[in-house]
């Protein structure tokens, strides 16, 4: 299974630690069509601004999948992609939490057990990141009443 992620560096300095996550999609295979579904997803977020460059690794699938959709008139003509080892640091250092989380469960055993264990781990990674409105980064007070309310706890 693959594990597609959008990063943005928050400010001048470009740090793992300064990246938000905008989205991720987990699929079985690394073609064309999921990398089309992928960039869909992503610019289909309210939040999102039409990126001018898109640093992707060496994969060949995203040459086709940023083509078609420069056709279908979701990338401007101007966007470029840029497939450069260096430049995707910052994808891979934000993409080393989910790995050192992955990795203890000796994988997963079937697509919606993945799915769902995923989601979760992303969604904690980025309320620790500071992600979420009110509850800053290093604020674990602020982090635990957001997730308590979300499930309806009492702390």
């Amino acid at each position: 299974m693959y594990l597609y992620r959008a990063v943005v560096p928050k400010g001048r300095i470009q740090r793992h630690s300064t990246a938000q996550t905008l989205d991720f999609l987990l699929n079985q295979t690394r073609s064309t069509r999921a990398a089309k579904r992928f960039f869909r997803k992503v610019l289909g977020g309210s939040h999102i601004t039409t990126p001018r460059v898109i640093n992707v690794d060496k994969n060949p699938t995203y040459i086709g999948a940023v083509r078609d959709l420069k056709r279908e008139k979701l990338f401007p003509e101007k966007c470029k992609r840029r497939p450069s080892q260096y430049m995707n640091n910052i994808i891979e250092q934000d993409h080393r939490f989910m790995k050192r989380k992955i990795k203890p469960g000796l994988g997963f055993f079937s697509y919606p057990t993945a799915w769902r264990t995923i989601r979760v781990y992303e969604a904690m990674h980025m309320i620790r990141k500071g992600q979420i409105v009110g509850a800053n980064k290093g604020n674990i007070q602020a982090q635990n009443q957001f997730v308590a309310g979300l499930f309806g706890l009492v702390l």
